[in-house]
């Protein structure tokens, strides 16, 4: 599979993203943008999910496409980044218009970190303002790793992160990832070294160490993540991603890629979709959706989706980085 440019999901056309985060507070909010509205629905997998204007997005509902996505840390706090994330649209006159004003439709998704180290005392909800910051530095180049909403993710075994991937298919159709990085589950087989991900993987995009020999690798070992949370109690989880491409989808294509996307969270994480976690993936198209592709071209790029986000994935837990009061290693400190 061939990656764009950037492999990253900046490559699908007019898609922007931009990243902020609190180093004390250990959390972060990433936001999804363009210059004009996209396609875009969104499937639930996970038995804990956290979301905002979701219900928007169903195939029979009114609105046609959405101004923003945002990925944020922080459980129900992290909601209010969507409010950022609608005061930068409102100053740029961005917005769904009704009668003689505008209203930026901003979806989003939360994922639990408010257990990981980090400094969650505030006085006022940071994530307002972290949702403007994202949207303020959106751009077609971004950090992976401990950024974002990735900045205090955390996997069974290791420290999560933001992933992102891209690919570019036969026909020029180009499909993208974005994933922050959270679950119940591993990324990694039970030595901590091979990624669940290594057979989709890309070149060395996330160490090439290829797929892991073992036999038995079902027998789930102790997680690293549930012994630090100990005190607290069952630790809480969640990945939640977005999938894209600039192929033209309708809304109810664009619910058919996410579901399908989801096998590539499956792939890449073990076990996924637990009553922990609140996995979720939007599909955005920003294609003219009056000409929408047919339904081979739609298995293809549901493939593509679901290849993209299990590489996401490995790349988000690959890059992540050492920082003050971590509770778990980083991947590349277990090697």
């Amino acid at each position: 599979m061939k990656t764009g440019p950037l492999n990253l999901i900046t490559d699908v056309r007019g898609l922007r993203v931009g990243n902020a985060q609190d180093s004390d507070v250990k959390s972060g909010v990433t936001v999804v943008t363009a210059d004009t509205p996209f396609t875009a629905s969104v499937h639930v997998m996970g038995g804990a999910p956290g979301t905002r204007e979701t219900d928007l997005l169903a195939p029979d509902k009114l609105v046609p496409a959405v101004d923003a996505l945002f990925l944020s840390g922080g459980s129900a706090f992290g909601l209010d980044a969507g409010s950022g994330v609608m005061d930068g649209l409102h100053a740029a006159g961005r917005g769904f218009a009704v009668g003689n004003v505008t209203v930026p439709l901003v979806p989003g998704a939360i994922l639990f970190d408010l257990i990981n180290g980090g400094d969650k005392t505030w006085d006022q909800n940071p994530y307002r303002a972290l949702g403007r910051a994202a949207y303020n530095a959106a751009g077609s180049e971004f950090a992976l790793g401990s950024y974002g909403a990735g900045t205090g993710a955390t996997a069974a075994m290791e420290k999560g992160g933001l992933g992102s991937a891209s690919a570019v298919l036969p026909d020029g159709t180009t499909v993208g990832a974005l994933v922050a990085v959270n679950p119940v589950g591993s990324v990694t087989t039970p030595d901590t070294r091979h990624f669940w991900a290594a057979p989709y993987e890309v070149g060395k995009e996330f160490g090439g160490y290829g797929v892991n020999p073992s036999a038995h690798l079902g027998d789930l070992p102790d997680s690293q993540k549930a012994a630090a949370m100990a005190a607290s109690g069952q630790p809480t989880n969640t990945t939640i991603a977005i999938v894209a491409t600039d192929a033209p989808l309708t809304k109810a294509q664009c619910q058919r890629v996410a579901v399908a996307a989801h096998d590539g969270m499956a792939r890449a994480i073990v076990p996924s979709h637990t009553p922990f976690d609140g996995d979720l993936v939007f599909a955005v198209s920003t294609g003219d959706a009056k000409t929408p592709v047919d339904d081979g071209a739609l298995l293809a790029i549901g493939h593509a989706a679901a290849v993209c986000l299990s590489r996401a994935i490995a790349r988000g837990v690959f890059h992540a980085i050492p920082t003050k009061n971590d509770l778990l290693p980083c991947w590349s400190e277990t090697m």
